[in-house]
């Protein structure tokens, strides 16, 4: 069975209320995860968190307002490709990097791995790869931290087997089976939060496990279907979509059968 390992890439503030509705104007802690997952000899990481590419291309500029917008706390060590030579692995062990979608947060350390093989929505990178100036900063898009061999590199989720999930996975239905994970690793389309945002369902030894990326910033999200602030909905790709996969979230938590793991639960 896979393997899933977590990791945290530096962390972002901002009022509890933009996650989850009457929480307050705290100012909360919101990592920025990342997952290592292995099959077998096979590795893939799942999105990068933050690295010092972040600061570097938000330093002056229009993209100065995503920092201060929400302010971020990074320390060059805990960059993935650093904490993943601290545990052993280079970035040429690696099958692929995953990008759940194209948020900085979440791809700011694309750079630190050039040539490896980048996986992610085909669709949702071909909505995203022309935005420039303020379309770019609307969507949470910095072009700058996009390497430049990106699409040489890029594998698509959609050029990928598609197949039926198990019943246990219901309301989900369909999922694109990763390549050389023995049918461990399913990506889904979670369309709302951003254009091509995706998750996996994963089977541990411990059953079925959906890294659901950004679809939820708070379990009371899916649990309680209290959604973020309206103001969320500003720089959402599409906030009827959103909830729509919120929904789909809840149903899969009734079922009790799906442990399900967000890239940014804090301290709500």
């Amino acid at each position: 069975m896979a393997k899933i390992t977590t990791f945290e890439a530096g962390y972002c503030t901002h009022p509890g209320c933009m996650a989850l509705k009457g929480a307050g104007w705290r100012i909360c802690r919101f990592p920025a995860r990342s997952w290592l997952l292995e099959v077998g000899d096979r590795r893939w990481l799942w999105d990068t968190g933050y690295a010092s590419w972040f600061e570097h291309y938000t330093r002056k500029g229009l993209f100065q307002l995503y920092r201060r917008v929400t302010p971020v706390n990074f320390d060059p060590a805990e960059s993935m490709v650093r904490q993943l030579q601290a545990a052993g692995l280079a970035p040429g062990d690696l099958s692929g990097l995953i990008l759940s979608h194209f948020h900085a947060d979440h791809v700011a350390g694309l750079r630190d791995f050039p040539d490896v093989s980048f996986i992610a929505s085909g669709e949702g990178w071909a909505q995203t790869r022309h935005l420039r100036g303020f379309a770019a900063l609307r969507q949470g898009f910095i072009p700058g931290l996009i390497p430049e061999t990106f699409e040489t590199h890029l594998q698509t989720m959609e050029s990928f087997p598609l197949q039926p999930l198990p019943a246990e996975l219901q309301p989900f239905t369909e999922g694109y089976a990763l390549p050389d994970s023995q049918g461990e690793i399913l990506l889904v389309p979670l369309p709302g939060h951003a254009s091509g945002h995706i998750g996996a369902f994963v089977q541990t030894d411990s059953g079925w496990t959906l890294l659901a990326s950004d679809a939820a910033w708070a379990p009371a999200n899916y649990q309680e279907m209290r959604g973020p602030s309206r103001m969320a909905n500003l720089i959402m790709a599409d906030p009827v979509a959103y909830y729509r996969t919120l929904e789909m979230l809840h149903q899969l938590w009734l079922g009790g059968k799906v442990t399900i793991l967000l890239c940014h639960e804090g301290d709500l």
